[in-house]
C-alpha cells in the first residue's frame, strides 16, 4: 500500500465538489477533513444533468464516482433520442402566426430541432440528493466535520504558511492548506479577493426559476410521451423552460425560467403564489401552460453567478467549484465544470511531495482551469438570453444556428491533453515567494 502524503489538506463544504475532491485526494492517500456546515451531509433535492466531459472527468477520477453517477442517472427513454441533449421547441404562443405555426411546418410547442450529442462518453440527469448519497458512502468515517461554518482564515505567522481555518462556533483548525469547495455564497471567496473586490461576491444574473417534479406517468398523461420521457427546452420571450427524465424516469424535472431587472430580496429562495406564478406564463402555449399548473411548489429561486476573478489562489489557499465560479445553469455545464475541478485537483495534488509546493500546485490549477471555468460563466449567461430572444432577437434560424455549436467546446474537452499542460506547469514552475 502506497504510503500517505506528508501534509493535510481541509476541504470547506461537503457537497458535489467537495465529495468528488474528497473521493479523488483520498485515492491518492492524501490527508483530508472536510468541514460542513449543516449538520450532516445533504443537499437540496433538484435535478442536475451532466454532459460528455464531466461524466469522462468522473470516470478518470475514481470508478465509485462512475458508479455513483451510473446508479442515479437518468438517459432520455424514448430511442428515437438516445443520442439528443435536448429536443428544442417553441413554447411561446407570441412567437407564432394566426395558424400557430412559428415557422412553415412548426407549431407552437412542437419538436423544431434536437442538439445532438455525437459522442459515447456518455450523459445524464441525477437527481442531485440521491447523488449526493451515494458520494458520501465512499467518505470514511471521521473524515468529515459538521456544524462546521467557516468564519475566518489566517495565514500561520511562523514560517510555515500554514493556514487556520475558524469557525462560527468558536472552533479552529489548522491545516497545511485549504481548499473552499463552499459554494456560491463561499466564505472563502471573499477571503481569497477581498471584501472590496467586485467579484468577491455573486451578482444577480437578470433571470429567475421555478423548479418542479411531476411524476412521469401524470407528465405523459399531460403532454404525451415523447415530451414526458425526454428533454426538452421550450424558448419564448423573456422566459424559457426546460424538463428532463430522473430517477430511471419516473419523474419529470422542470425549472421555468423568467426575467426581471433587480433582486430586491435579502433571501435568494422566496415563496411565491400560484396565481403569480402561472402568470408569468399566460400568454404561452398549452405544453408549458400545463407544465406549469401541475407544478406545486411556487418557490422562485434567484440566479446569481460570479464575475471573473483575477486568481482562484493565495498562497495555500484554493478556490474550486461553484466557489471559484457560480455559474447560471443554461449550459447544463456548472456541476460538470465541478467534477473536472475535482479531477485537476486530485492529480495535481498526487504529484505534490511535500507541503511547500501545495502552492505549486494551485498555481497550475489556476492557470489552467481559470480560462475555461470563467468562459463557461459567460456564456452559459448569453445562452439564457439566446434561449429568452434577447441575444439574437427572436430569428429562428439564427437562434438554431448558434445553439447547435455553442456547446460543443463544453462537451470535446480534451481532458487528456489540459491534465498533461496543468502538471507540466506545475514541474516546470517555481515556488512563488
Amino acid at each position: 500500500m502506497a504510503t500517505s502524503k506528508s501534509f493535510n489538506i481541509a476541504i470547506i463544504g461537503g457537497g458535489i465538489s467537495g465529495l468528488t475532491l474528497a473521493i479523488g485526494l483520498l485515492q491518492h492517500n492524501i490527508s483530508i477533513t472536510i468541514y460542513e456546515a449543516a449538520p450532516h451531509f445533504g443537499e437540496i433535492g433538484a435535478g442536475v444533468a451532466f454532459g460528455p466531459n464531466a461524466v469522462l472527468a468522473m470516470k478518470k477520477i475514481s470508478p465509485t464516482i462512475t458508479a455513483a453517477f451510473d446508479k442515479c442517472k437518468t438517459v432520455n427513454q424514448g430511442p428515437s433520442k438516445a443520442n439528443s441533449w435536448f429536443t428544442i421547441r417553441v413554447g411561446d404562443a407570441r412567437k407564432a402566426d394566426a395558424d400557430g405555426f412559428v415557422k412553415p411546418g412548426v407549431k407552437v410547442g412542437d419538436a423544431w430541432y434536437d442538439v445532438e450529442l455525437d459522442t459515447d462518453r456518455g450523459n445524464g440527469g441525477v437527481y442531485r440528493a440521491h447523488f449526493l448519497d451515494e458520494l458520501v458512502k465512499a467518505i470514511p468515517d471521521g473524515v468529515a466535520q459538521f456544524g462546521k461554518k467557516l468564519k475566518h482564515l489566517k495565514i500561520v505567522d511562523d514560517g510555515s504558511r500554514d493556514v487556520i481555518c475558524t469557525f462560527e462556533d468558536g472552533t479552529h483548525a489548522r491545516h497545511n492548506a485549504v481548499i473552499g469547495c463552499d459554494g456560491i455564497k463561499a466564505t472563502t471567496r471573499r477571503w481569497l479577493l477581498g471584501e472590496d473586490d467586485p467579484a468577491a461576491k455573486a451578482v444577480f444574473s437578470g433571470k429567475y426559476a421555478y423548479r418542479g417534479l411531476i411524476p412521469s406517468e401524470e407528465a405523459t398523461e399531460m403532454l404525451g410521451e415523447e415530451v414526458a420521457q425526454n428533454s426538452s427546452f421550450f424558448f419564448g420571450y423573456h422566459g424559457h423552460l426546460l424538463t428532463f427524465p430522473i430517477e430511471q424516469g419516473k419523474t419529470m424535472n422542470v425549472v421555468a425560467f423568467a426575467s426581471c431587472k433587480e433582486w430586491k430580496h435579502d433571501q435568494w429562495v422566496i415563496r411565491t403564489s400560484k396565481e403569480d406564478m402561472n402568470a408569468d406564463f399566460a400568454e404561452w402555449g398549452p405544453h408549458v401552460q400545463k407544465i406549469v399548473h401541475a407544478m406545486q411548489k411556487p418557490d422562485i429561486w434567484a440566479l446569481f453567478y460570479h464575475l471573473p476573478c483575477d486568481t482562484y489562489y493565495k498562497g495555500r489557499v484554493c478556490l474550486l467549484g461553484d466557489a471559484a465560479h457560480a455559474s447560471t445553469p443554461h449550459q447544463g455545464a456548472g456541476a460538470g465544470a465541478c467534477i473536472e475541478d475535482s479531477l485537476f485537483m486530485s492529480e495535481l495534488l498526487k504529484e505534490v511531495e511535500k507541503k511547500e509546493d501545495i502552492e505549486r500546485a494551485f498555481k497550475a490549477f489556476d492557470e489552467v482551469r481559470r480560462p475555461r471555468t470563467q468562459k463557461i460563466v459567460k456564456t452559459s449567461e448569453e445562452a439564457g438570453r439566446l434561449y429568452e430572444f434577447e441575444l439574437l432577437g427572436d430569428d429562428l434560424d439564427k437562434i438554431e444556428q448558434n445553439q447547435t455549436k455553442r456547446q460543443r467546446w463544453i462537451w470535446d474537452y480534451d481532458v487528456d491533453e489540459e491534465l498533461a499542460r496543468a502538471k507540466s506547469i506545475y514541474h516546470s514552475s517555481s515556488a512563488q515567494a
